[in-house]
């Protein structure tokens, strides 16, 4: 069973929600982090990225940045950005993209979930990723990025989050990206109750996006543990600030290829190889494909359409049937050379968000081959991490991304 706590949030005014959210900390880098600081000083970055509060010639890691983000973070809270709730709660936030919504519950999962696979993983985390993120957690006593996790939908969590969303929200906002957040407090103890025995009666949780936050968050927690022997299991560091999504709430956009030249292979070598693997047909139109085992393919300007031989899936474990993995294991790997994608140079990966014309203007600039993908669906990621396996790299996009700032959990 699943233990998902109501907790205490740390969250923004009522009236500047919308210029403390935050894109995640990962996706600027320094220069961009500081541009976007300076175009809105509230944003949560500052605390997330507090190196834009240094000259460049601060080390993005030195200890001086993580106290600057304590001491940004208590600021705010004294001069009244953020407030604190007094009870044990669960929100609802909801994002809506292109018209399309996705609605979640934020609350606390615990360590011991996530030690003991309750909380599954499918894919592997690098500890140099991590220490950032556990020093950053550690010095601010706050978890400031929820994990995004997903579990199969569950009929009495649907009813209480249909209630709430009818309602007015807490938080109503467009960010300028053009996506919509809303938040709802779940108020009412009869409601907080349900969601809880419910989660209880779930064995299965997945992370879907940040395994490296969750690890950080959980690494975090045991140092605490270490530092309190007599603890009880009830403290704060026990558990993580999360957002869990029922699987039907999701979406997985794809997660392209664009690969920098042809291992030496001739165009005609190289077609006669996918050939053996592919049936191939040109295409007039860019190729964004409509069903699993279908790729795009796109270089020198013109697309094709790839449908792999039913052969390249026969016998393979839950792995090795993603579309991700045929293409690596038959074409990307021992055609063009690209041993482990996580590592060679000659591979870069375009998340779906982008779309197809980015992959032409790579295979068009500074590459020679892009490859377009069916998305891996939610199911095929549970299967994965229920069979214990691992997800090849990149074989997942999910939109929109959650927020930062919105809900901080002190530890």
């Amino acid at each position: 069973m699943a233990e998902i706590r109501p907790f205490c949030c740390v969250r923004p005014a009522e009236a500047l929600a919308e210029r403390v959210a935050a894109l995640p900390y990962d996706v600027y880098n320094r220069q961009e982090a500081k541009e976007e600081v300076a175009r809105e000083p509230l944003s949560f970055l500052k605390i997330d990225r507090a190196e834009t509060a240094f000259p460049d010639s601060v080390d993005t890691y030195a200890p001086e940045v993580y106290e600057k983000a304590k001491e940004l973070l208590e600021q705010d809270v004294a001069d009244g950005v953020y407030v604190t709730d007094e009870d044990r709660v669960y929100y609802i936030y909801q994002l809506v993209m292109d018209g399309r919504a996705q609605t979640g519950l934020v609350a606390c999962s615990s360590v011991d979930d996530y030690l003991n696979n309750t909380i599954k993983k499918h894919e592997n985390t690098r500890a140099d990723k991590e220490v950032d993120r556990i020093t950053h957690v550690d010095t601010c006593s706050a978890q400031t990025g929820p994990i995004f996790l997903a579990y199969r939908s569950h009929e009495a969590i649907n009813q209480i989050v249909k209630k709430y969303v009818a309602e007015t929200a807490l938080y109503d906002f467009t960010a300028v990206d053009g996506i919509s957040h809303r938040v709802w407090k779940i108020v009412e103890k009869e409601d907080v109750d349900v969601i809880y025995r419910a989660f209880q009666e779930i064995d299965r949780i997945y992370i879907a996006d940040g395994h490296h936050r969750a690890a950080s968050a959980v690494k975090v927690g045991l140092k605490r543990r270490e530092e309190h022997p007599g603890y009880t299991g009830e403290e704060e560091f026990n558990y993580f600030l999360s957002v869990l999504f029922p699987h039907d709430e999701l979406m997985i956009m794809d997660y392209n290829r664009t690969v920098k030249d042809l291992n030496g292979l001739t165009w005609e070598a190289f077609m006669e190889k996918v050939s053996e693997m592919f049936e191939v047909e040109p295409s007039d139109v860019p190729v964004s494909p409509e069903r699993k085992g279908t790729f795009g393919m796109y270089s020198g300007g013109k697309w094709y359409h790839l449908n792999a031989k039913p052969q390249l899936f026969a016998g393979k474990d839950a792995v090795g049937r993603l579309d991700v993995s045929v293409l690596q294991d038959t074409l990307l790997g021992p055609v063009l050379g690209i041993g482990d994608p996580r590592t060679d140079a000659r591979i870069d990966f375009v998340g779906g968000i982008r779309g197809l014309k980015e992959l032409e203007r790579r295979a068009d600039s500074d590459m020679c081959v892009s490859f377009s993908m069916y998305p891996t669906s939610i199911n095929e990621l549970f299967d994965v991490a229920d069979n214990g396996l691992l997800m090849p790299p990149k074989s997942t996009w999910f939109e929109p991304k959650l927020r930062s700032g919105l809900f901080i959990h002190k530890i």
